[in-house]
């Protein structure tokens, strides 16, 4: 049993302290998922559904079969996919999202938009920074 120190959220409205389960779960989460490998995989299953290893490689672009495979099986195993091994020769392995892993592509899916809304004021803000710093 994993001992975990108190959490450091609490709810405004009450005072009272977060579930430190659910506080290191969100953090677990947002460092998985902030890692890019596992946002474009989140991003490639979601619009195109149940897909091969080699077509998914492919489509997310410029990711090594070893990076892949690890970034797989830890989706796997917090329920976010699952793999589908068919018996044929050559195999064929194809990986689709749970309902879970739908759900978390629909809330990254915020991001995306917000990312959208403000790029315009991001890039500004960016800019009138180098200018200040230069």
């Amino acid at each position: 049993m994993t001992i975990l120190p108190p959490a450091r959220i609490s709810y405004p409205e009450t005072g009272e302290y977060a579930d430190p389960r659910v506080e290191a779960l969100v953090n677990e989460v947002i460092g998985r998922v902030a890692d890019k490998w596992t946002m474009l995989v989140l991003e490639v299953l979601a619009e195109h559904g149940e897909t091969r290893f080699t077509r998914l490689g492919e489509r997310v672009g410029n990711i090594s079969q070893k990076m892949l495979t690890q970034t797989l099986r830890q989706m796997e195993r917090d329920g976010l996919v699952v793999r589908t091994v068919h018996p044929v020769i050559p195999p064929k392995v194809e990986y689709r999202l749970t309902d879970l892993g739908l759900t978390l592509a629909e809330a990254f899916c915020g991001v995306w938009v917000w990312a959208e809304k403000n790029i315009e004021r991001i890039e500004a803000a960016r800019a009138a920074f180098d200018a200040r710093k230069a």
